[in-house]
């Protein structure tokens, strides 16, 4: 990282960022907030840029674009399109949004930033914004955290067979529409439709810099197509701020699974798991699938089991919980862009069970901060847990390495000193600036 390392390196920024969403419903959200903290506590001025809804944080809201539906939605199955206004209002959030346009060129204006970090634009907000920053000659950092740009569904996984899936990487966006990867055919062509608009409207030669949180999905996007000398490596990272300190790490007898409950997450293996080896296991989080929670409650209803929904909790709830258990365990049959569930597992010494694909295989590393197992497969996941029960120790030494792992690794100065890195790498004037 050179110099960067330092904290009198940088000047005193203005930095916007921008997410469709401004409340927290997930992963990128939570990062959103995290970078927002560690950035302002170095001194930066951080702008948010996002969409009007009732969740949102507290905020100046004056250049956020208009809410598509009333403001409560927060995914796609919620919108109830009362009018053909309203549909074509999505269409455009999906493609090109000359209200997004025009809100973030003024809001550029009046700030006078130094950069863009953006997370999420797409079907909320629109690559239009990409124009505003380039028309307005401000450096723009997209960070990534999913293949919504190079795949429809954003996943590289086709639920209906259960199989991961590739054919968009390298191929014709048209096997999405062909497989039908986002519901009906109609929904899939428009979906695909929005995916090649953007590979038309050039966003990987408009965007200065591409973040990504392992190395696994920036090669995934190089195959693709995305230059390489823009892809730069940037995990998340854990924010320490956030654990109560007063909170005793112990050792009980039960595995724990945080995140959303959906089918691309694994959670009926997970669930098989648990019936064949009859452990105890407790799920923290929600379904955004419609009826599909109760569908896995049925799964294990009417058999011996010792499986407890626990439902969806905040942080500083759902902390709690996870200083107390043995072990996490993160199923996913997708590839998943390292989730938060496992730094917070390292930070309050948690080993992990993982799925042996993608990023997991590098964020876990077998017999030191947990344990592989072979994807779909319950009797494998089972038995892994099963050595952990009769092991404790070994949980517990494994948990112990992770700690070490997520305050090296993962630390938030780490994080801080290779942002400001890319974000002189778009803009040499950047470094140099002193306060």
């Amino acid at each position: 990282m050179g110099g960067a390392e330092e904290d009198g390196e940088f000047g005193k920024m203005k930095i916007i960022l921008i997410n469709y969403r401004y409340f927290i419903s997930g992963g990128p959200e939570r990062y959103m907030f995290n970078a927002k903290e560690l950035l302002e506590n170095k001194g930066h001025t951080v702008i948010p840029f996002s969409v009007k809804h009732n969740l949102n944080q507290k905020s100046d809201e004056k250049y956020f674009i208009s809410s598509v539906g009333k403001g409560n939605e927060t995914y796609f199955s919620d919108y109830k399109f009362s009018s053909f206004k309203d549909f074509f209002k999505v269409l455009g959030r999906m493609f090109y949004s000359f209200e997004a346009k025009k809100k973030l060129i003024e809001l550029i204006k009046a700030e006078k930033p130094d950069v863009i970090y953006c997370l999420h634009f797409q079907n909320k907000i629109s690559c239009s914004i990409i124009s505003a920053a380039n028309k307005c000659k401000v450096p723009f950092v997209q960070r990534i955290s999913d293949y919504g740009q190079i795949c429809p569904n954003r996943f590289l996984y086709n639920s209906k067979k259960n199989m991961i899936c590739e054919k968009c990487v390298q191929g014709t966006l048209w096997h999405s529409v062909i497989d039908r990867c986002y519901g009906s055919a109609t929904k899939s062509f428009i979906k695909m439709l929005s995916v090649w608009f953007q590979k038309f409207y050039g966003v990987r030669k408009k965007i200065n810099a591409f973040c990504f949180t392992n190395q696994f999905a920036m090669q995934k996007y190089i195959e693709a197509g995305y230059p390489k000398e823009k892809c730069f490596l940037l995990p998340t990272f854990f924010n320490q701020n956030l654990a109560d300190k007063n909170l005793n790490i112990s050792y009980e007898p039960f595995a724990l699974y945080i995140g959303r409950l959906d089918r691309e997450k694994g959670i009926e293996t997970l669930l098989e798991a648990f019936l064949l080896n009859q452990k105890t296991l407790k799920i923290i989080g929600f379904s955004s699938e419609r009826n599909y929670e109760d569908e896995l409650k049925n799964m294990v209803a009417n058999k011996e089991h010792n499986i407890e929904f626990l439902g969806e909790m905040k942080f500083n709830e759902m902390q709690k919980t996870l200083a107390k258990c043995l072990f996490t365990i993160v199923p996913s049959e997708w590839y998943e862009n390292l989730p938060n569930t496992i730094l917070e597992s390292y930070a309050f010494s948690k080993c992990v069970i993982a799925t042996n694909i993608g990023s997991l295989k590098d964020a876990v590393k077998e017999g030191e901060t947990g344990l592989l197992f072979d994807r779909c497969n319950a009797e494998n996941l089972a038995n892994r847990a099963d050595y952990l029960f009769e092991n404790e120790s070994e949980a517990v030494r494994m948990g112990e390495r992770a700690r070490l792992e997520v305050e090296g690794v993962y630390g938030m100065e780490g994080h801080y000193g290779r942002l400001m890195d890319v974000f002189g790498a778009c803009n040499q004037t950047i470094i140099g600036r002193r306060k």
